[in-house]
C-alpha cells in the first residue's frame, strides 16, 4: 500500500510538470513541447536508473516515486503517438517522420546522457 502512495504522489508531480510545460506557447505544426517533455523525461529516468544501478543505495520507494511516479506522470508517449498519427493522417508525412525519428533517437540519447551524468555525479559525492 505504501508503494502505491509513492507512485501516486510522484505521478501527480510528474503530471503537473507536464501540464506546466504545455502552457508555453509554440507556433507551428511540429509538437515541440511534447518532444521536449519526452526528452526531459528520458534524461530524468536515465539519471534515476543510473543512480539506482550504482552504489547510491537508493531506497526502493524513492525509486518507485521517481521512476514510475514522476517519470511516468511526466512523459507523454501516448500524446506523442497521437500527434504522430495525426500528422501522418493529415498528409504531413515528412514532418511526422521527422517527429517520430527525432523523438525516438533523442530520447534514447537522453536516457544514455542521464545515466552517464548520474555516474559522474556519484564520483564527485
Amino acid at each position: 500500500m505504501r508503494s502505491i502512495l509513492f507512485v501516486g504522489l510522484g505521478g501527480a508531480i510528474g503530471a503537473i510538470g507536464r501540464y506546466l510545460i504545455s502552457l508555453f506557447s509554440v507556433k507551428g505544426d511540429f509538437p515541440f513541447l511534447t518532444l521536449l517533455t519526452n526528452l526531459l523525461g528520458a534524461i530524468l529516468i536515465g539519471v534515476v536508473v543510473g543512480l539506482a544501478d550504482s552504489k547510491a543505495n537508493m531506497p526502493k520507494n524513492l525509486i518507485l516515486f521517481l521512476k514510475t511516479g514522476v517519470c511516468g506522470g511526466f512523459t507523454t508517449f501516448s500524446t506523442f503517438s497521437l500527434e504522430s498519427l495525426l500528422l501522418l493522417e493529415n498528409g504531413k508525412h515528412f514532418l511526422g517522420s521527422v517527429y517520430i525519428v527525432a523523438s525516438v533517437v533523442l530520447c534514447i540519447l537522453g536516457v544514455a546522457l542521464g545515466k552517464y551524468c548520474s555516474t559522474k555525479w556519484l564520483v564527485q559525492i
